[in-house]
Order: structure tokens, then sequence, then C-alpha cells
């Protein structure tokens, strides 16, 4: 996880500040600092399926894909990943009002990239396929520089392969880098930026294979940066507290589509 602000650090310094030398000793200083901290890891004994709600109630196969958002990093407990509080809010009803029996896997692996979601998509369709998914990427694509074109031509692909499938795919797009504890300003600041361009490009190739985009950065971006405590100890990754404020901002959509699908 230490390798993410670094890659951040060097594509940003390369793009913005080449040139500038105080603005690239800063940025060098910004880089050891972000190298020194402990970052976390996944849980291995962390469960990534599991099911919730009554039996009797219909049922919903959700699956997550992406990257450390997907499996949970920063937290202990399956019922405060994304997914486990996406999984409770489908199984109660939510303000729809109808309960499910939902059954909940993850084939995120942490540190993907939206070239990694191929095989991520492949593994999703074993079997029964899945109802909805769900997708969360992005930040290590904006941390290791990749363009946003070319990212979001793969997360594209993705979204077309589930949908030729019969899934009905939500993608969250990247969330707002700028928020992070890990990185001090002006690299924080910059951070954003990449991130917001990720998630520009990333909208419109998900709209257009037909997904639907929950703008996380958008949508919850001033949550994180007013409230501390929705990011965990490495200052980088989302608490409990901040897999709860994504849970409801993608919940929605999630919810609508989990609707239509039952139609």
């Amino acid at each position: 996880m230490a390798g993410l602000p670094e890659r951040l650090t060097r594509a940003a310094a390369t793009s913005l500040l080449a040139g500038a030398v105080g603005g690239v000793a800063l940025i060098a200083g910004e880089l050891l600092a972000a190298r020194s901290r402990r970052y976390a890891k996944p849980t291995m004994g962390l469960a990534l399926r599991t099911s919730m709600g009554p039996q009797s109630a219909p049922p919903l196969r959700l699956v997550l894909l992406g990257d450390s958002a997907a499996v949970g990093v920063g937290v202990e407990w399956l019922s405060d990943t994304v997914g486990g509080q996406l999984a409770r809010l489908l199984a109660d009803g939510g303000p729809d009002g109808g309960q499910r029996h939902v059954l909940l896997s993850s084939v995120g692996v942490a540190g993907s990239r939206s070239s990694d979601l191929a095989t991520q998509v492949a593994r999703a369709l074993l079997g029964d396929p899945p109802d909805v998914a769900v997708v969360l990427i992005g930040a290590y694509d904006a941390a290791s520089g990749r363009r946003p074109d070319e990212a979001s031509g793969h997360l594209g692909q993705a979204v077309r392969r589930l949908r030729s499938a019969g899934v009905q795919v939500v993608v969250g797009t990247c969330p707002d880098l700028g928020a992070s504890r890990s990185m001090a300003p002006p690299l924080r600041q910059i951070a954003g930026l990449v991130g917001r361009r990720m998630s520009r490009a990333q909208a419109r190739a998900v709209t257009e294979a037909g997904g639907v985009v929950v703008d996380l950065a958008a949508e919850t971006g001033a949550v994180f940066r007013a409230d501390a405590g929705t990011l965990c100890y490495d200052g980088f990754h989302p608490s409990a507290d901040g897999y709860r404020v994504w849970a409801h901002a993608l919940y929605p959509a999630v919810a609508k589509a989990a609707t239509f699908r039952s139609a």
C-alpha cells in the first residue's frame, strides 16, 4: 500500500511540477513522509462471501469488483465493508421497503487497476451470474499515472461484458483523493485534480457501456474532507464510517438496479 502515494507523487510531480525546483523539493519531502507511513492491508480472515436477510425473501446475488474498496481494506469485519453495509441495506429493504435475501460475494483485489477487471469479470460470471455488480475502481489507475482514457477503456469493456451477461452494473468512480490525510498539501490538492480527471473519463465510459455511475468524489468527498473519522488509521483507506458513507451513496442506484433485475 505504501507504493500508492509514491506512484501518485511521481505521476503528479512529473505532470504538474516538473521544472519548479522549490515545488519538486517540497514534493520530495512529502514523498519521504508518505513512504514512512504504515498503511492498512487486507485482513486475511475477512470472509467476503455471505448471505443476509430472510431466507423467504426474494434472492439477490450481489458481487463487488475492483480494488481495496471492494474487499474492505481498513476494517476487520465484513459488516463494516462497503459490500457488507450495502447488503444489509438491501436485505432490510431500506427506503424502498422490500426485503431481500442477499447473497454477497467479492472478486475484488487490493491494488487492482482497471486493466485487472477482465479477470475479475470472468470470476464473477462463474456459475450462476450475479444480479447486480458494484464496481469500485480508479484510485490505483490515477496513482500509477495511467491515462484516463486508457483506464476508462478497460472499465468500459468490463461493464459491457457484465451487461451482455444480463447483469445490472453500478460503478462508483474514483473517490476524492484530495481527502486523503496520508499526503500533505500541495500533494493532496494535486491528487484531487488527478482523481477528478479519472472520474470524469470513467463516467463517460460507463454510461456508454450501459452501466450506472455514482460519482463518489462528488457525492461523498466533502464528508471525507470534513471528518477525519471517515478514514482508518492510515489516513487513506476508509474506516467503517467511511464505507458507510459510500454505501449510502451507492444504495439508491444499487436498489434501483436490484428492482429492475427482479421485475
